[in-house]
């Protein structure tokens, strides 16, 4: 499943759409909009794309990490428009028959994702500022380990 929405992202549904009885493992991550960045305190964030283009960017991903390891199932749902502290932006769910493969095949479809789809966030300030965050660029956060 591949998904652009505006509406809250339904965890179950991301999740019971990868479950087979062939995979021994599900890896789900859910990234959610944070309180702080560094020490900079978040109001919002908003997150707009140019739907095909974003769309089809989720399905080279999905196909790449299914060339990369034995995926069963795959799901990865991007939140779009206005999202206040704590809702998800983005969920991915992954199964595979062992442990290992899952985790890492999750993980490199979230960084994967940040760095290549044409998804945009806006970070909006306490303080009344914003700024665009763009495929590609990591925040100063996002780079530190």
């Amino acid at each position: 499943m591949i998904e652009l929405t505006n509406n809250p992202i339904d965890a179950n549904a991301v999740l019971s759409s990868v479950y087979d009885h062939g995979a021994g493992a599900v890896v789900f991550f859910l990234g959610t909009t944070r309180e702080f960045t560094q020490k900079r305190q978040t109001d919002s964030l908003d997150y707009q794309c140019y739907p095909e283009m974003a769309v089809k960017k989720l399905e080279e991903l999905e196909a790449e990490a299914r060339e990369k390891w034995p995926v069963i199932g795959c799901s990865i749902v991007h939140r779009l428009g206005r999202l206040e502290l704590g809702e998800a932006s983005v969920a991915i769910a992954v199964s595979t028959p062992h442990r290992r493969d899952a985790y890492e095949a999750s993980q490199w479809i979230i960084d994967r994702l940040k760095q290549v789809a044409p998804i945009w966030k806006q970070e909006n300030w306490s303080d009344g500022t914003s700024q665009w965050v763009h495929p590609g660029m990591a925040s100063e956060t996002e780079a530190k380990p």
